[in-house]
């Protein structure tokens, strides 16, 4: 029987599911790798059981090492037919999921530059399941792919014309979250799913999209996962001018840029201690406080960049790491949105249930799951060749 193993790389994280393949893929055992580079844990966790571990990942290759290892004792008599992949950047070429070819990898490598922290993580995930599996079927899912219908004025910078031609232009991220949101609030509330919502997907990265009939209207990301809110250790939003002033002041050079703003800002360098949330709230240090105030205060701020986008709002969706467990954030967050009807109820959002909301605006979390919408993508696939050798059988 085929099998169905999904591999989602994140900046500092490797997540995995393996499935049994059916019409709705059923999960057999889920895990990640947590903190690879740093002190990397491996999580493996089945309905009867989780295991924890630490290992050693100081590289996203040697934790899907490990990934690959920690499965063989759940894969019984599965047969590993298709892998899904998160490809996070899929340019304005991918607009759905797509069969991972040498020459489809070949594009998605030319796209790295737009996605430094993810892109070249992604791509060797599929090199080394193309090398430990190299009869299955592999299927990129795109992170962009639910955003290039934006609206074209929520696309384009006010730059030269030829640059939005070169692809100079907002693709927006997190898009396999946003599409596993929108299909929850299809199936369960369908009023709600065809009415103005905004979901913030919080976590070591962080984003809010604007989904008018399920639809993506407006991201806070734009041309790189750089922009819009403050992350784990990148800036969010910046002027600029201030790129310009580093590099002709302090000397610095485009890599020393890079490194600085992907990789040494956002909670962690506001703080000084680290990129994790759960620390930070731990933490006694006033830089650390200030680091929450002012993650709290920019997640204010795009609610209400992303409610004018739509002509108002209908209901808020938090989902994401932080935005599904850490409730402390999400009611400062709301503290000061009652002009938006969004009112929290303490009790509800304590105990992280799905409607902790007491005020005319729905309020929600919903837990994401990244990882069926791309079993679902491969399993669509499988299926669709399936019914072509059956015709021609």
């Amino acid at each position: 029987m085929n099998g169905i193993l999904i591999l989602n790389t994140g900046s500092s994280s490797l997540k995995f599911g393996l499935y049994r393949s059916a019409a709705e893929p059923e999960l057999l055992v889920e895990g990640q790798v947590e903190r690879i580079g740093q002190n990397a844990r491996l999580i493996v966790q089945s309905e009867a059981e989780t295991l924890q571990q630490s290992i050693v990942a100081n590289t996203h290759s040697e934790a899907l090492a490990a990934v690959l290892v920690a499965l063989k004792s759940f894969q019984g008599g599965l047969t590993i037919g298709g892998i899904g992949h998160r490809i996070v950047h899929g340019g304005t070429q991918f607009t759905k999921p797509a069969l991972l070819t040498p020459e489809t990898i070949a594009v998605l490598q030319e796209l790295s530059p737009l996605a430094p922290l993810h892109q070249d993580h992604n791509l060797a995930g599929v090199e080394m399941a193309l090398q430990a599996f190299p009869d299955a079927v592999q299927i990129g899912c795109f992170d962009t792919s639910f955003h290039r219908d934006h609206p074209w004025v929520n696309d384009t910078f006010a730059l030269p014309r030829t640059y939005y031609d070169q692809g100079v232009r907002r693709y927006g991220f997190h898009g396999l979250s946003y599409d596993y949101i929108t299909g929850v609030l299809a199936k369960d509330y369908p009023d709600l799913h065809q009415g103005r919502v905004v979901v913030a997907h919080l976590g070591n990265g962080a984003s809010m999209c604007a989904i008018k009939a399920g639809r993506s209207i407006g991201s806070t990301m734009g041309f790189t996962a750089l922009d819009g809110l403050p992350m784990g250790t990148r800036c969010g939003q910046l002027d600029p001018g201030v790129v310009l002033y580093l590099m002709r002041q302090n000397g610095m050079s485009t890599d020393d840029v890079a490194d600085l703003l992907y990789r040494r800002s956002g909670l962690l360098g506001l703080s000084e201690l680290s990129s994790d949330m759960r620390t930070l709230l731990e933490s006694d240090d006033p830089k650390s406080a200030e680091a929450i105030d002012y993650y709290v205060f920019r997640a204010q701020r795009e609610i209400g960049a992303m409610t004018a986008v739509l002509g108002g709002l209908d209901a808020l969706v938090f989902c994401g790491g932080i935005g599904e467990n850490a409730s402390v954030i999400r009611s400062r967050i709301i503290e000061n949105l009652g002009y938006l009807g969004l009112v929290v109820d303490h009790e509800k959002n304590n105990a992280n249930a799905r409607d902790i909301g007491s005020g005319s605006t729905r309020l929600m979390v919903i837990p994401t799951d990244e990882e069926r919408i791309m079993a679902r993508a491969v399993q669509a696939h499988l299926g669709s060749v399936s019914a072509v050798e059956a015709t021609t059988a």
